[in-house]
């Protein structure tokens, strides 16, 4: 089953970029606001959820109790829509592969600190070092998608 989630991971790193791709094309398509195409975007995105739901036969009832979740718990969907903002902003600024590298090296320390104090209830896993250098490397890789042209640049003028 690990290998199944693990396949379910890549295929979403594999979706990052081509989300943020067709959402730039949305906001091209509406008239140039980002902001916009981010709405449409969740706004399709809760369609999606609410078919998914009813096709799986979720229980509703639960959505209930909604209003007793504390204010921090239903930030996450913010936190989606800002990302998803984001992406449609950034990518034709930056270009996919620096944004996404910089996304990426963000979301390798913020997990290892999550996996090392056991942030919100998710598993402590301890900083091995394999993951250190795999860290590492996430940041070397991070800085020569940013910066590898004035590396090769300095290097080529000796």
């Amino acid at each position: 089953m690990r290998t199944v989630y693990a396949l379910l991971a890549l295929a979403i790193g594999l979706i990052v970029p081509l989300q943020a791709a067709v959402n730039n094309q949305l906001k091209i398509t509406i008239g140039g606001s980002t902001v916009m195409a981010a709405l449409v975007s969740f706004a399709c995105g809760t369609v999606t959820l609410a078919l998914v739901a009813l096709l799986v036969q979720e229980k509703w009832g639960g959505l209930a109790q909604v209003a007793q979740a504390p204010w921090w718990q239903l930030t996450g969907g913010t936190m989606g829509a800002l990302f998803v903002f984001g992406t449609t902003l950034l990518a034709p600024r930056l270009g996919f592969t620096v944004m996404i590298a910089l996304i990426i090296g963000g979301q390798t320390f913020t997990a290892l600190a999550f996996d090392r104090i056991g942030f919100l209830g998710v598993p402590v896993r301890e900083l091995t070092t394999p993951r250190a250098i795999g860290a590492l490397l996430t940041v070397i890789g991070v800085l020569l998608v940013n910066f590898g042209d004035r590396v090769e640049g300095f290097v080529g003028r000796n």
